[in-house]
């Protein structure tokens, strides 16, 4: 059979439509937005949920480009849609209105001088994409001062009004109240803050948002979308006219992201109901206000990738957006209680943590609390269950899915490992090579209780863990996971030099701390009965240094044998 392509990275709704992908119908989006008639609408979304789709989608719809081809063209992409069946109430404002697109992604630079510089080139190019109604403009001045802006050319003040003018000249040349939208608001200001000119970057988003918003006689309405809701105070200074919709709200739940309805549908379209409940296990488990949501990013790369190979495992497609700083940043700042929430939430807990829509990245990195409400609305944990505490609300918050859980794995691991690079552990590795158990096991019981550790694949962590350790000793060759003798040794630890030992690693968990000890034992035996060495001995090692270790939880066993090879 053949299949629609899948939209990967393809956020024009135009391209989409007109060239075929495969589209799940979220056009009620505008029946919604008409109905509610907010004048400036904030969505904030976890990256990659449909924003930048749903802008583009808007924009087709509502604007009216001042040439009837291009807008016969544009009416035709909503052919079959949801919104053509919703009635002549909704039908009635297609391609009626001037509109204003803009994004701020491309902001996201090393330096505010080359932010700002692309900043100028966003505004100038959509003050461009309107050139046909320079003529149309009454005030010399005003001609003079778009003729600045679209070659890029203006002066600062020219930049921090200019969604403003813009939707003057066109309110002017078309007789008609404006639409504005503008995507990834929030992408600038986080880049600012970790960059180093946050005051910089706010000063001028408040600026360009308070002449566009706030009191504009030429606005019909906005929406704006970004990850975080920035707080009035610092952004939307006196823009009462707001309307903040987030993953808590119970409007306009459905519109990003895909439902239960649509995964579904896509499924049988491809031929993989089959893959339906893995599929779940990875990729749903988000709850925007009352909708349980998938990852559609997650979602249509993982599908796109079964249509080329049934067999084909889930990955973490979703931790490739972005760099997940958000979760290095809690780690790193996690005290014990801190960890051992972590550790619940791996293990598949809750923990429940008072909600703050309103911060600031300023705010974000001054305690784990927040931190916790960046994960939430950024989508690294999900909400399962709200009560409100006096005048505060209280989510109990888990992490939603495997695909999540494993990114916290890796970045608990990478981290491990980074913190093993700055640690001297030169005595640890001397108690290791000489074969000195007790001391390897007094350091190696430091080092667990020091990180954050995940049980419910418990032999895959401590693997890595152990991995971690070793992979900064210098001078030796450390393998895992080698077929050797009768089967597969955990680890191995060689030099070049023949006259020293090889010493060999067999892991275990145990169920509880009694058992500890019977554990480490069976690890040491089973090197011995699969003779994981018997191979080292015809390239001329003369012996071995044998470790039996068991863990449980933070706790340890080692065993040791030396023999003659």
């Amino acid at each position: 059979m053949n299949h629609k392509p899948l939209p990967i990275g393809t956020d024009d709704f135009k391209k989409l439509i007109s060239e075929g992908y495969y589209y799940i119908d979220k056009t009620l989006f505008i029946k919604e937005l008409l109905d509610k008639k907010g004048e400036a609408n904030l969505f904030t979304r976890p990256r990659r949920f449909g924003k930048t789709l749903n802008m583009s989608m808007l924009r087709y719809f509502f604007e009216d480009t001042g040439k009837e081809e291009i807008n016969a063209e544009n009416r035709k992409l909503f052919d079959g849609l949801e919104i053509m069946s919703a009635g002549e109430k909704y039908l009635s404002h297609m391609q009626k209105y001037p509109v204003i697109s803009l994004s701020l992604k491309s902001a996201k630079q090393p330096t505010w001088e080359l932010a700002y510089e692309s900043l100028k080139e966003s505004i100038g190019n959509e003050f461009q994409r309107h050139n046909g109604i320079l003529s149309q403009l009454q005030i010399d001045t005003d001609r003079e001062k778009f003729n600045r802006l679209q070659k890029q050319k203006g002066e600062p003040g020219d930049y921090i009004t200019a969604i403003a003018f813009l939707s003057k000249c066109l309110h002017e040349a078309y007789g008609k109240t404006v639409i504005i939208l503008i995507d990834e608001y929030d992408v600038p200001l986080e880049n600012a803050y970790f960059n180093g000119f946050y005051q910089q970057m706010i000063d001028f988003i408040r600026s360009l948002f308070e002449s566009a918003l706030k009191t504009n006689p030429h606005l019909y309405f906005a929406v704006i979308t970004g990850c975080l809701r920035i707080t009035k105070e610092s952004i939307f200074t006196g823009l009462n006219n707001f309307d903040n919709v987030s993953i808590l709200s119970k409007i306009y739940d459905e519109y990003f992201g895909f439902t239960r309805k649509d995964v579904d549908e896509l499924l049988v379209n491809y031929d993989l109901t089959d893959k339906k409940e893995i599929i779940q296990k990875w990729y749903d488990g988000y709850l925007f206000g009352k909708t349980e949501i998938y990852n559609p990013w997650s979602i249509i790369n993982y599908v796109k990738a079964l249509t080329a190979d049934p067999n084909e495992v889930p990955r973490t497609y979703w931790s490739n957006t972005s760099s997940n700083n958000i979760i290095h940043a809690l780690i790193e700042r996690a005290d014990l209680s801190d960890r051992m929430e972590i550790e619940d939430l791996i293990a598949g807990g809750t923990i429940e943590k008072p909600i703050h829509e309103e911060i600031t990245y300023e705010d974000v990195y001054q305690s784990t609390d927040n931190l916790w409400n960046f994960l939430f609305f950024t989508g690294y944990l999900k909400n399962s269950g709200l009560r409100m505490i006096g005048n505060q609300i209280y989510l109990a918050l888990s992490i939603p899915n495997i695909e999540v859980c494993q990114i916290y794995k890796d970045k608990i691991l990478g981290w491990f490992s980074d913190k093993v690079e700055q640690k001297d552990l030169s005595i640890l590795y001397q108690d290791i090579l000489n074969g000195n158990a007790p001391g390897f096991q007094a350091g190696l019981t430091e080092l667990l209780q020091d990180t954050i550790s995940f049980y419910d694949n418990a032999e895959a962590f401590y693997h890595g863990f152990m991995q971690g350790i070793l992979g900064h000793l210098r001078n030796y060759i450390v393998k895992s996971n080698r077929e050797s003798g009768d089967g597969r040794y955990d680890m191995l630890i060689r030099s070049l030099d023949i006259t020293k030992p090889i010493i060999l690693m067999e892991f275990k968990t145990a169920k509880n701390f009694p058992s500890l000890e019977s554990r480490a034992q069976e690890a040491l035996e089973q090197i011995s009965e699969k003779e994981y060495d018997r191979e080292f001995k015809n390239e001329g090692y003369q012996r071995s240094i044998r470790y039996g270790i068991a863990f449980y939880k933070k706790n340890c066993c080692i065993k040791k044998e030396e023999v003659t090879l």
